[in-house]
């Protein structure tokens, strides 16, 4: 087969317009195949970091959007294994104009006690977890949101509340540097307390972030949590902050068959796309296969060199395709939705990734000319010298 490399080549682009548009096809379809594997990899096949391994998020069991109460924290904090346990209460809210996208960064009451235990990677100079601490109206930003919005300490903020009804000012009192490269906020939940007043929202919480001793102690601490409040009027659900994640972006729908059904429709475009151009290429040279048989060819010859036109074809459109899988990858990482599914961060096209991508645009180049290339290895020499077009 190989010795037919350069007829097989030459072959390929011999009507350089049609081929150039059948690889641009297949290289859009890829990249679009190879972006989905990769965040279908990363979001439900993706390893946890160290640190998520010993964390926790303890939430409704109904809805993420149901509150728990407030003292269920010293209850947690009781149960063995349980190094610390922080209150983590989505605040939303709006900076200036809510219109504007930059202005869209996660913003989370905590308590700035348990902070830096509960989120042991996260690295702030000492003076400023003082004034996280001393501060009731203190905020602390990554490093990342501090460039981005060109925040310095000792900025004002404020936040008008949209599920909350009130208004925070705070001030940037530290700025802290974390692995995942997220734009996020802190606040003290002591002060969203106080501003929301006496009433039956002030000790209710959205969630807890728990950290375990160590990574063994986490299916345990889940166990136990959920049973000390299984008959309570708030039962909860205890899962991993990857897991919990998920649970976040659930509420798009099910994404696993969002993805997996657009994967299906991708590989069937480059089915149609492959498979039509190989059949025209075929039918404009069922006179040259009739030639090639006259000077010796045989049909396995035949059929071998139209699978790799094929071949050729879909490959080149494949690697160019995951290019630019990489790249969209790459401003996926950089984009808003990171900071609430911190995997996709890490979105990339792996060799893992590439591989596949390549092996897809291959199996599918084969099969969509498997049959074209049947037919023309047994036409006979008298049938293609006759065959008109």
């Amino acid at each position: 087969m190989f010795r037919y490399f350069a007829l097989i080549f030459k072959n390929s682009v011999r009507n350089r317009r049609r081929s150039l548009l059948t690889i641009g096809s297949i290289a859009v379809s890829l990249c679009i195949l190879g972006l989905l594997v990769a965040m279908y990899s990363a979001m439900f096949h993706g390893q946890a970091t160290p640190a998520q391994a010993l964390r926790l998020v303890v939430r409704h069991r109904v809805s993420m959007t149901q509150p728990i109460p407030i003292y269920y924290r010293d209850k947690i904090q009781r149960i063995p294994g349980v190094r610390d346990v922080m209150v983590w209460q989505w605040f939303g809210g709006v900076y200036k104009d809510a219109r504007d996208p930059n202005n869209n960064f996660p913003r989370f009451a905590a308590e700035p006690s348990r902070f830096f235990n509960v989120r042991p990677e996260y690295v702030m100079p000492d003076d400023q977890k003082q004034a996280f601490l001393r501060e009731r109206t203190g905020c602390i930003i990554s490093r990342t949101l501090a460039d981005k919005m060109n925040f310095k300490l000792g900025d004002r903020i404020t936040l008008v509340g949209d599920i909350f009804p009130v208004t925070l000012d705070l001030k940037v009192v530290g700025i802290f540097d974390e692995p995942d490269r997220i734009t996020v906020l802190y606040f003290n939940q002591q002060y969203l307390r106080e501003a929301l007043g006496p009433g039956p929202r002030q000790d209710m919480i959205g969630a807890f972030l728990v950290q375990a001793d160590t990574a063994a102690d986490v299916p345990r601490i889940t166990a136990a949590i959920d049973n000390e409040f299984a008959s309570s009027p708030f039962p909860t659900r205890s899962e991993s902050e990857k897991a919990f994640e998920l649970s976040f972006i659930s509420f798009l729908g099910n994404l696993r068959l969002f993805i997996m059904a657009i994967c299906g429709a991708v590989t069937f475009t480059i089915l149609l796309v492959s498979g039509n151009t190989i059949s025209m290429s075929v039918r404009e040279r069922i006179r040259e296969v009739g030639i090639l048989k006259t000077l010796g060819f045989t049909p396995g010859a035949v059929l071998g060199i139209v699978l790799g036109e094929s071949a050729v074809i879909s490959l080149i459109g494949g690697a160019i395709g995951c290019l630019l899988a990489a790249g969209l990858c790459r401003l996926v990482a950089q984009s808003p939705g990171g900071d609430l599914m911190p995997a996709l961060r890490t979105l990339s096209i792996t060799p893992a990734v590439g591989l596949a991508c390549l092996g897809a645009a291959l199996v599918i180049g084969l099969a969509s000319s498997f049959f074209p290339a049947w037919n023309a290895s047994r036409t006979t020499i008298l049938d293609s010298l006759r065959y008109s077009g």
